[in-house]
């Protein structure tokens, strides 16, 4: 195992330790339109099995790397053939560790993608979309109506 990865809640992890990072497409909604944008991010080992299952999903590949190859201390690195204009995922750093994480205690998982190639058979679709900047505004409507008795001691 070589140097842990320069960060206290990482002490269990290693720059060599395995883990999958996905380029996604999403969307940005601004002023009604909706924007495509791609985003770099790390996949779980559940998420990967589920994904490998034919399930439609936003990724269109994905990259099985190390950790130091995609983090210099807390800054993320775009991993080789994905697109320059592509965007990091939210809290990227805290997210490909605990993603490491996931590899390491199901070890089964790295044998989807073999570590240093690339896998881009997924069944990409956008027909639902993955929208980024939703607010979710709860009203009074949203409320479920409960009968009259539900409180009442008979």
């Amino acid at each position: 195992m070589t140097t842990a990865i320069s960060n206290q809640d990482t002490s269990d992890l290693a720059a060599d330790d395995y883990v999958v990072i996905g380029l996604a497409t999403c969307f940005i909604k601004e002023d009604g339109e909706l924007y495509q944008v791609n985003v770099v991010e790390p996949i779980p080992s559940a998420s990967l099995e589920a994904l490998m299952k034919d399930i439609p999903t936003s990724y269109k590949l994905a990259c099985a790397t190390t950790l130091g190859a995609v983090l210099d201390s807390n800054t993320p690195l775009l991993p080789e053939g994905f697109p320059v204009e592509s965007q990091f995922g939210e809290e990227f750093a805290q997210r490909v560790f605990a993603a490491a994480r996931t590899y390491k205690r199901r070890e089964s998982s790295q044998n989807l993608i073999p570590l240093g190639t690339t896998y881009s058979d997924f069944k990409y679709s956008t027909e639902r979309k993955r929208v980024l900047n939703v607010a979710r505004v709860v009203t009074k409507e949203d409320n479920v109506k409960q009968h009259s008795h539900t409180h009442k001691v008979l």
